[in-house]
């Protein structure tokens, strides 16, 4: 998965494809770089962020998606917590919805009700707070159960109340939405926790701030601790791997894959 920020404030790239224009060229070149899904995001989401009016994010993602879904086969996806912007970008040629804000939608149906009514795909993604508050000294007494419950939870409300088919929902653990780097390790070890629903699971953990804490590394200095996570996460199940890089994580991706199998064999 491809991440294209049409933001002025991202912490990965810093407004470099605010421009629509900007974005669909560096959407292509992270097509032809071997990307098999394009995230599309019109509001920042890093620690801090100062949030979007739907207005602008509109203004920023929709013709972005109406010039690619006119140029790529591939799935288009919709980074939004706006239910409204998640139905326009649908509209414009999207088919997934990754949802930042699965935790908060339980007193508001709308997003879910979008999902639904389109057939769309939809990432359950985990957070605790907001991207404004969520690094405030974030607790768990056990993260990787109680992102498991929080998995186990919303799926019960989406298939059950919602009819939505398990084959539309995807799993993401939120790397970084409210963990510590403690927590972010415990999650990256403990993803094998998560393969009992038989769902995909998309891992987003590219260029993010606690791989420089643990590394020293500056934002554009963070490819090989980047692959590193993305090798390991294949390997215990991981199905898609959420990034910057494309042509660099395709690389290392599919030697792990060979490798994987292989040891598989031997095993």
């Amino acid at each position: 998965m491809g991440v294209v920020n049409v933001t002025p404030d991202s912490f990965s790239d810093g407004g470099k494809f605010f421009d629509a224009e900007a974005a669909v060229a560096h959407a292509l070149k992270l097509v032809a770089d071997g990307a098999e899904i394009l995230d599309i995001g019109g509001e920042s989401t890093r620690p801090g962020a100062t949030p979007v009016g739907e207005a602008e994010e509109l203004r920023r993602v929709i013709p972005v998606i109406q010039k690619l879904s006119a140029q790529v086969k591939i799935p288009i996806s919709i980074d939004t917590t706006k239910p409204n912007v998640a139905r326009a970008a649908l509209d414009a040629g999207a088919s997934i919805i990754n949802d930042v804000g699965a935790a908060t939608h339980i007193d508001d149906f709308t997003m879910w009700k979008i999902v639904a009514e389109n057939h769309a795909g939809y990432v359950v993604m985990h957070a605790q707070g907001s991207p404004t508050t969520m690094q405030e000294k974030p607790v768990y007494r056990d993260v990787v159960r109680e992102v498991g419950g929080f998995f186990s939870e919303r799926m019960g409300w989406l298939v059950n109340e919602m009819g939505l088919p398990l084959e539309q929902i995807i799993l993401d653990p939120g790397i970084g939405f409210g963990k510590t780097p403690e927590h972010n390790l415990a999650l990256l070890a403990g993803l094998k926790m998560f393969a009992h629903w038989q769902r995909p699971l998309l891992i987003g953990v590219s260029r993010k701030s606690f791989l420089g804490k643990l590394s020293g590394a500056d934002v554009e200095n963070r490819l090989p601790a980047s692959l590193a996570c993305a090798i390991l996460a294949v390997g215990d199940g991981a199905n898609i791997i959420r990034t910057h890089d494309v042509a660099a994580t395709v690389q290392a991706v599919r030697m792990a894959e060979a490798i994987y199998s292989r040891k598989k064999n031997v095993d």
